[in-house]
C-alpha cells in the first residue's frame, strides 16, 4: 500500500476514535494519545460528538461529580476530567477493559478517578444518594435498553439537584422514554448515533435554567 494512502487511513482512524488509540479532545490532558485494547463491543465515543458535547457542558461542567456507567475506554469521564470535572466513577463490568482503564488513569495521574469492576446495577446501589451531578450512559448498542436504565437511575436516587444525564444510542433506534422530570435539551446526530442531554429537574423547584 502506497505510504500516503497508509496516512490518510491512519488519520481518519485517529478521527473515528477506532481502537487502538484515544485522543483527549481538550482540556488538561488536550491531544494526550490513551491506548485502546481490542474488546468486543468497545466502541470509544467519537471525537466529533465527545467535542459537541463537551462544548455543551463546558461553562456548567466545572466542579461536577461524574459517573461514566458504561466506561469501556473511559472517554467521556476522561474528557470530563480532562475539563476540570471534579470527580468521576468508571463502571465497567469487563475486567480486562476495567484493567486498561486503570493503567490510562495512572498514565495520567489522576486521581479525581476511581474504577468500579462491576455491573451497572450493581454500581448503582452502592453510590450514594444525591452525589451524582452528570451520568455518562453510553452502554453497548447491543445491550441497550435505555428507557429501563433512565428508569433505574431515576429510581436509585443518586442524582443531585438539576443534574444531567448524557445518553447515547444507535440513530435509528427508538425515541426514549424518559423517566418523569427529565427532558432532553440538547441533542445531535453523527453518523449512526443519536445523543443528547437530558436535564433532571426536581419537579417541585420549577424550571431553574442553564
Amino acid at each position: 500500500m502506497p505510504r500516503a494512502k497508509r496516512q490518510r487511513q491512519k488519520h481518519k482512524s485517529q478521527r473515528s476514535g477506532a481502537p487502538g488509540r484515544l485522543r483527549i479532545v481538550a482540556g488538561n490532558w488536550r491531544g494526550r494519545r490513551l491506548p485502546v485494547i481490542e474488546a468486543d463491543g468497545l466502541r470509544p465515543t467519537p471525537e466529533r460528538v465527545r467535542e459537541t458535547l463537551f462544548n455543551w457542558l463546558m461553562l456548567w461542567l466545572p466542579g461536577k461529580r461524574c459517573l461514566d456507567l458504561y466506561a469501556g475506554t473511559g472517554a467521556l469521564g476522561i474528557e470530563a476530567l480532562s475539563r476540570e470535572a471534579r470527580s468521576c466513577i468508571f463502571v465497567e463490568k469487563n475486567r480486562e477493559v476495567a484493567a486498561a482503564l486503570v493503567s490510562n488513569l495512572v498514565t495520567l495521574d489522576a486521581c479525581r478517578g476511581r474504577v468500579e469492576t462491576a455491573d451497572a446495577h450493581d454500581a448503582l446501589r452502592r453510590i450514594d444518594t444525591g452525589t451524582i451531578d452528570l451520568v455518562f450512559l453510553d452502554p453497548p448498542f447491543r445491550e441497550a435498553r435505555l428507557a429501563e436504565l433512565c428508569r433505574d437511575i431515576a429510581d436509585s436516587g443518586i442524582l443531585a439537584a438539576d443534574a444531567r444525564v448524557y445518553i447515547e444510542a444507535p440513530r435509528d433506534a427508538p425515541e426514549i422514554s424518559l423517566p418523569a422530570g427529565w427532558s432532553f435539551t440538547k441533542s445531535g446526530t453523527a453518523g449512526k448515533v443519536r445523543y443528547g442531554i437530558a436535564t433532571v429537574r426536581d419537579q417541585d423547584a420549577g424550571d431553574k435554567g442553564e
